[in-house]
């Protein structure tokens, strides 16, 4: 009994130290994360002068009018009315062509399946820098510059969003399909009342995934866009810096609103992220 129960101490003591140094990364690993957050609210409430001059971590004035000013310093409506438009349609064409490729791929058998999934693979090893000088030169030879279309189709397609929605789709039984055919239904109708409701999870995930890419998307629409009133948020961001100075802390105002919405929507939908790349495991 002894011997049983000192193993039984040793094996707790051992599971309690290792929870320990768990818990200690984790802290570690979120102190790397909010300290440099923590750090952009407090300058984004003090002045230019005191910046890079005596700035404190724990500010005696909060300059709230910072956030006021930044606003109204640039036509951040019409920006925000442009990364919205954006945004939802990407995402909302994304979710599309991400089921219906993800299904196709993972529940019908024809000619060139393999290569062409392949090619889908390859397609994510691909830096997206060096696919940028030819969507650039075939979105200016459609005549997409400074326009929706040019903003909107190049990202409009995720090849990561088919991989994901593709693994979730093997996981559910054929049975359920060959059902639904047998009672009368057609794919489009197969697709939408089998399809659409068992994939939630992992269609949420990556409406989340694909809204929070594009709504902070700043490379592309720098590329194709000079009118500003096509500008997005992230060019708006430019308005703050002069050909001599840069207003840092209207600046990172600025930023904090920008970014205001997605971390809301990121928290909103974490569970259902979570969910559904614990349920859509790797599989052939």
């Amino acid at each position: 009994m002894s011997t049983i129960s000192f193993k039984e101490q040793r094996f707790s003591g051992r599971k309690l130290f290792t929870a320990l140094c768990v818990h200690l990364v984790l802290i570690f690993i979120g102190l790397i994360v909010a300290i440099p957050l923590y750090w952009s609210v407090i300058s984004s409430l003090t002045t230019n002068d005191l910046l890079f001059k005596d700035l404190s971590w724990i500010p005696t004035a909060l300059h709230f009018e910072n956030f006021s000013n930044a606003l109204q310093g640039a036509p951040f409506g019409r920006y925000f009315i442009n990364s919205l438009v954006v945004a939802v349609a990407v995402t909302i064409i994304t979710l599309l062509t991400s089921a219906l490729a993800g299904y196709g791929f993972a529940k019908f058998q024809f000619p060139g399946q393999k290569l062409l999934f392949g090619v889908v693979i390859a397609a994510l090893m691909i830096p997206v820098p060096a696919t940028m000088i030819p969507s650039f030169i075939l979105v200016k030879q459609l005549g997409w510059l400074n326009s929706y279309a040019g903003l909107i189709i190049p990202g409009a397609v995720s090849g990561f969003g088919i991989f994901m929605i593709r693994q979730f789709m093997l996981s559910i039984p054929d049975a359920l399909f060959e059902a639904a055919r047998l009672d009368g239904c057609n794919e489009l109708q197969v697709f939408w009342f089998i399809v659409a409701p068992l994939t939630r999870a992992s269609l949420v995930a990556l409406a989340v995934i694909t809204f929070l890419g594009s709504w902070n998307n700043f490379i592309w629409p720098l590329l194709i866009v000079q009118n500003p009133n096509m500008m997005t948020l992230p060019l708006g961001l430019i308005q703050f810096k002069s050909e001599y100075t840069v207003n840092y802390t209207q600046l990172l105002a600025a930023s904090l609103v920008i970014a205001a919405p997605v971390v809301i929507l990121y928290l909103l939908m974490r569970r259902q992220i979570i969910s559904s790349f614990a349920s859509s495991g790797v599989k052939g």
